[in-house]
Formats: structure tokens, C-alpha cells, sequence
């Protein structure tokens, strides 16, 4: 009797699995056939009023993205540059401000007790 119900539970869940790719393709499938109705329909509207028909592109320039990642790190690094050689005790807040902040009270912190490396 076991091997019944499990034979039809395993068969079930074939079906189950089955269903659910089937359900996935065809949502892919009427997804692109819209896409390409909309295409379509974009291009013979370009044809149909004289207009050159243009390709869909993502507007993106490669350099943008550099230049905004070389800016942003003019923030971090400008502080090194300019910054005199700070006293030893106040080194921890120079880390902590090139890192951007720390939580305040980080240094009140009394329960971590430090311990030899081995």
C-alpha cells in the first residue's frame, strides 16, 4: 500500500512540476509575441509617416560610468591628500572618518577585552 501512495504522490508531483514549466514557457512565450507586436506596430507607424524606423537602444555611455565612480572616490581620497599627519591617539577617528563614520559610542565600548593572537 506504501509503494501505491508513493507512486502516486512522486506521479502528482511530476504532473504539479510538469504544469508549472508549461505555465513558465507559455508566460515567456506570449510575453515576446508582445514585444514583437509592439515592435512591430512601432515600425510600421515609422513607415507609414515617412520617419526612419529607429532600434530600440539603452542611451548609455560607457564613460559615464567611470566618471561617476572616479568622482566618488575624490571624497575619500581627498582627505588622505589634504590631512596633516594626525596625533596617535586621535588616529582612530582619522580611520574612522576616511571610512565614513563610525556608531556613536564605538569607543565607549567596555565588554570586548582584547586577546593575544595565536
Amino acid at each position: 500500500m506504501n509503494d501505491f501512495v508513493a507512486g502516486v504522490v512522486r506521479l502528482l508531483l511530476q504532473v504539479v512540476v510538469v504544469a508549472m514549466g508549461l505555465v513558465l514557457f507559455a508566460s515567456l512565450l506570449v510575453a515576446v509575441m508582445v514585444l514583437a507586436l509592439v515592435w512591430a506596430l512601432r515600425a510600421g507607424w515609422a513607415r507609414l509617416t515617412g520617419r526612419p524606423v529607429t532600434p530600440w537602444v539603452m542611451r548609455m555611455d560607457p564613460r559615464t560610468g567611470f566618471s561617476t565612480v572616479f568622482r566618488s572616490t575624490e571624497r575619500w581620497s581627498a582627505g588622505r591628500r589634504g590631512a596633516a599627519p594626525a596625533a596617535p591617539d586621535a588616529s582612530e577617528e582619522t580611520a574612522a572618518s576616511r571610512r565614513g563614520g563610525i556608531l556613536p559610542g564605538a569607543a565607549e565600548v567596555t565588554d570586548v577585552e582584547a586577546r593575544e593572537v595565536r
